[in-house]
């Protein structure tokens, strides 16, 4: 069976080299992408089945980068998860607002995060 494919969307290389590993080691096929526009690129040639995705980057911030994904008629099947240091309930809103399927706040719990991913992307997912 194939591995499902997760892409970690984070400009902090050594938050997204750890949390690919971790991943890896749970049986996802994971692709990275330093930022919004890598993420586009990458989204035509290597469909995820879910996408981490930082609030604070450079460039455009998570948040517009998710209204993006969920305007195009071709990805916004695909669930994005949020991955922050900023836990504030209002940022934890907004992620929600713009389509988020789950907002992680770091230092993140592994094992809730690979919880929720799983089950986003098991076959019988909505």
């Amino acid at each position: 069976m194939a591995k499902p494919k997760i892409t970690i969307v984070d400009d902090d290389r050594d938050t997204r080299e750890l949390l690919a590993a971790a991943l890896e080691d749970e049986g996802f096929d994971v692709t990275m992408a330093a930022n919004g526009l890598r993420l586009i690129a990458s989204l035509q040639l290597h469909r995820p089945r879910a996408i981490l995705l930082d609030v604070n980057m450079s460039w455009i911030d998570g948040f517009e980068l998710c209204r993006a994904v969920k305007k195009n008629e071709n990805f916004k099947d695909i669930p994005v998860i949020f991955i922050s240091g900023r836990g504030d309930p209002e940022d934890k809103r907004h992620g929600f607002e713009v389509g988020a399927a789950d907002y992680f706040v770091k230092p993140l719990d592994m094992d809730k995060l690979v919880r929720r991913i799983r089950e986003l992307v098991s076959p019988q997912a909505p």
